[in-house]
């Protein structure tokens, strides 16, 4: 159940694709302000190939109220609550038997921000990261020092440009962050793209799941 500190406690998660115990692999989609779980986890059907389970969980409205680039103060409780309900999500598929290298976590826009913001806080070696129109959390003046490593978790990053919400340089300043803690990044920018996703996106995740089932075959 909800709480005034924990705004998030006790929503739903949506899930698709194969059962936990018998999947090989699973990826968590965290949706962007406005939208829902299942509005995110219809991209289950351009990425699905079989082997994976798909977990989605539901923010009570949006995962936090003001923009993303905020004082980190100015977006509590809700962040910590939405970090935490991301780590859950996390925390049940390892529960199932499916390890942390065997999981991919993708956002929009909101979300892509949580989830960068999320493996960032709690870095180890993921399947795989996803951030799709998204950057890091906190104002453009925020000190990025995190603890841990990636270790070679592999890490994509799209977006449009110019996009209007997130600024190319918060993009590129994401980058350059989570490569400094041994991740794999690749950024794509699409002039003119919009607040969307688009076909290249698309495939290369797609891409990124076919190496994990090709890993844990």
């Amino acid at each position: 159940m909800a709480t005034p500190s924990s705004p998030h406690q006790g929503q739903p998660v949506e899930s698709a694709g194969l059962p936990l115990l018998e999947a090989q692999c699973a990826m968590v989609l965290v949706h962007g302000r406005g939208a829902s779980a299942e509005d995110i986890l219809t991209l289950v059907d351009e990425l699905d190939q079989g082997g994976f389970a798909y977990l989605a969980p539901q923010a009570a409205g949006s995962w936090y109220p003001l923009s993303f680039r905020a004082r980190l103060e100015e977006n509590e409780p809700w962040l910590s609550s939405a970090l935490d309900a991301v780590g859950n999500v996390v925390e049940t598929v390892e529960q199932a038997g499916i390890p942390a290298d065997r999981i991919l976590l993708l956002g929009f826009s909101q979300g892509a921000c949580l989830t960068l913001e999320y493996v960032a806080r709690n870095p180890r070696q993921y399947g795989g990261v996803a951030g799709l129109t998204g950057a890091l959390i906190g104002p453009d003046d925020a000190k990025r020092e995190y603890a841990g490593r990636l270790d070679d978790t592999v890490v994509f990053l799209g977006s449009g440009d110019p996009d209007p919400h997130v600024p190319r340089s918060r993009v590129d300043e994401t980058e350059a962050v989570l490569a400094g803690m041994g991740a794999r990044v690749t950024k794509r920018i699409y002039p003119g793209l919009g607040h969307t996703v688009n076909h290249d996106e698309i495939e290369f995740v797609r891409g990124m799941m076919a190496g994990l089932l090709e890993f844990s075959s």
